[in-house]
């Protein structure tokens, strides 16, 4: 019987569920899962889920007690609602789950290093072993130093917003763990800015972006894991099969699940190895001038961390109505 690609994909891939949805991950059945502000946002509002954002609000509720104001207990619980997700998957899912750091820090190091550690204290706290945690942190050069500190702590991140080689090659001479370079969001830069309605997969932008880092990454040895995000259609999915990890959406792990046909390895360390590639030295003078040079990765970094906030925001307020309402 023929394989289908998600199969296949899965003999060159660790693959990653990109979602908040806990049903959606007991039906495929991921290696890890990754969760964003966006997502848990979304899972937060779905009906099946109201019990563990009751939980999480009446477990605030009991930590402040009841002088805290409505205020203070409905922020301790969006502190925590993303951990109590990050806990349910974890009871299905093997290996790590990715769990995100207030985007509101993003240019603040210190900050997300007291957030990052207060996470990991909340699962070691529930029983997790620190080393199934991946704390997600948004690729400026001020998250990315902020990484570094944790990762030096034993603390394992994955850099996320991630769209220029600059971003890449920072993560990695700083021993991050995992970087999630965005695909489709560079490729909707792209049709926006040229006015093209499409790419072939081979030379979607987003593809060409995370081909490139992987490459790079292989030819010099760096023990940072690639996993490719944020995809659009399968075609960008099988344009990368190869690479570390790719954490793709449910609704296209259904459609790789639903698809027979042959999948080549496109990735493959052993060819990056023998690649012209120029090492660049990286320090921060070097990376903002990368960074100012790239017009897609300066716009979809400051949109994606607006869009991260904008979700925390709504999350905020979803679960301060949710508080009134179970305290009348």
């Amino acid at each position: 019987m023929a394989k289908n690609l998600l199969e296949q994909l899965r003999e060159v891939t660790v693959v990653v569920s990109d979602t908040g949805d806990i049903e959606a991950i007991e039906k495929f059945k991921p290696q890890d899962a990754t969760t964003n502000p966006s997502l848990i946002t979304a899972a937060a509002q779905m009906p099946q889920y109201q019990g563990i954002v009751d939980d999480t609000l009446k477990a605030a509720r009991a930590s402040l007690g009841a002088d805290a104001s409505a205020a203070e207990v409905a922020n301790l619980a969006f502190d925590r609602l993303a951990v109590s997700f990050g806990l349910k998957i974890l009871e299905i899912i093997p290996g790590r789950v990715s769990t995100e750091v207030d985007a509101r820090l993003s240019y603040d190091t210190e900050a997300t290093i007291a957030k990052g550690r207060e996470i990991i204290a909340q699962y070691v706290a529930n029983g997790v072993d620190s080393d199934r945690i991946l704390i997600k942190i948004a690729s400026t050069w001020e998250g990315i130093q902020a990484a570094a500190v944790l990762e030096k702590e034993g603390i394992h991140c994955n850099l996320t917003l991630l769209f220029g080689l600059h971003q890449a090659i920072a993560c990695a001479e700083n021993g991050i763990t995992l970087i999630s370079p965005f695909v489709g969001r560079i490729l909707d830069w792209y049709k926006k800015d040229t006015g093209r309605d499409s790419y072939p997969a081979n030379e979607d932008p987003g593809v060409v972006s995370v081909t490139d880092v992987y490459n790079y990454y292989k030819k010099f040895g760096y023990k940072t894991e690639v996993m490719g995000a944020s995809f659009r259609n399968i075609g960008e999915i099988t344009e990368l099969a190869g690479s570390d990890l790719l954490t793709i959406a449910p609704s296209l792990l259904a459609e790789l699940q639903a698809t027979e046909a042959d999948l080549p390895r496109k990735l493959d360390p052993a060819k990056a190895a023998a690649m012209p590639i120029e090492k660049i030295a990286m320090d921060k003078a070097t990376f903002d001038s990368m960074h100012a040079e790239n017009r897609m990765a300066t716009d979809k970094l400051a949109e994606g961390i607006v869009g991260f906030e904008k979700a925390l925001e709504a999350l905020e307020e979803l679960l301060s109505a949710r508080l009134a309402s179970l305290e009348g």
